[in-house]
């Protein structure tokens, strides 16, 4: 008898401890409870802690209170210019509203499906009404906040907040690349033409300015040159007429003397003169007299 009431017990126990052990969970600082009742959504437990629920009637489905992120496939983007481009792009998004979550998408793989498909729309529709060359510039940062606002509105009606929203690669397709670069090429090399031919103009143009300069410095310095040649002959006339006023004789002399050295200094020099010609009055007489005088 003793027995058979202490089997009871210890089974009425287990039975307790099991439906005890039914009721409880935990909920982490990373995670936000969503107690469902019958499998219909019925509260929220967004706080951590140990919780409680009825056993067998509810069940709690854990979701992710962090901010959470996935990469989308890549996709092929018109540009309002008809050129074609490569976006890759990424999603930070965090469950807002637990329950609209679990009644529009139930899972966090089924959401990540969702946005996508809204990402890819908001991308064609925002970068599709730009030219290429607004992607590839400074203005990406204000397109990107465009995407983003207009994916959050649409991720809201999911319980989901876009956090934010970012393009980590856009690149021409593989086939448009070689003409792209080619044609990149050429304006580079273009630009770089127009650059030396800039160059050589400036050069030219300082080289007419040193020449000029030159040769207004070799003009100035020709006349100097002529003004002090000119003064020196004025002053060594000057001396020679002063000379030549204080004895005649010897300036006559003087000045025969160089006109022989000017006239016969020069072995090829040939003269026909007449003996008693005045070019010869020194020759005879040192004193310049002819004889007879």
């Amino acid at each position: 008898m003793n027995t058979r009431f202490l089997g009871i017990v210890g089974f009425l126990i287990l039975i307790l401890g099991f439906l005890a052990f039914s009721s409880v969970y935990t909920v982490h600082q990373t995670q936000q409870a969503l107690v469902l009742q019958f499998g219909k959504p019925v509260t929220v437990e967004a706080t951590p802690g140990l919780k409680f629920k009825i056993p067998f009637v509810q069940n709690v489905e854990l979701l992710e209170n962090r901010i959470l992120s996935f990469d989308a496939p890549a996709e092929e983007i018109i540009a309002s210019d008809q050129k074609r481009l490569v976006v890759d792009s990424f999603i930070r998004y965090k469950i807002s509203d637990a329950l609209e979550f679990y009644k529009s998408v139930s899972s966090v793989n089924i959401a990540r499906s969702r946005l996508s498909t809204i990402l890819t729309s908001s991308l064609r529709r925002v970068l599709g009404g730009v030219p290429l060359a607004n992607v590839l510039t400074g203005e990406r940062a204000e397109l990107m906040e465009q995407i983003r606002d207009s994916v959050n509105s649409e991720s809201r009606s999911l319980g989901i907040d876009v956090v934010d929203v970012r393009i980590k690669r856009a690149d021409l397709p593989e086939a448009n690349s070689a003409p792209v670069y080619a044609r990149m090429n050429t304006e580079r090399e273009r630009e770089a033409r127009e650059y030396r031919a800039q160059g050589a103009e400036v050069s030219q143009r300082i080289k007419a300015i040193a020449d000029r300069e030159r040769t207004i410095i070799i003009a100035e310095a020709q006349k100097q040159s002529q003004i002090l040649r000119g003064d020196g002959d004025a002053l060594s006339v000057k001396v020679s007429a002063e000379a030549f006023g204080k004895d005649v004789e010897f300036y006559t002399f003087y000045r025969s003397m160089q006109a022989y050295r000017n006239v016969l200094g020069n072995g090829d020099t040939t003269m026909v003169l007449s003996p008693d010609s005045e070019f010869f009055r020194f020759f005879g007489n040192i004193m310049g007299k002819r004889p007879g005088q």
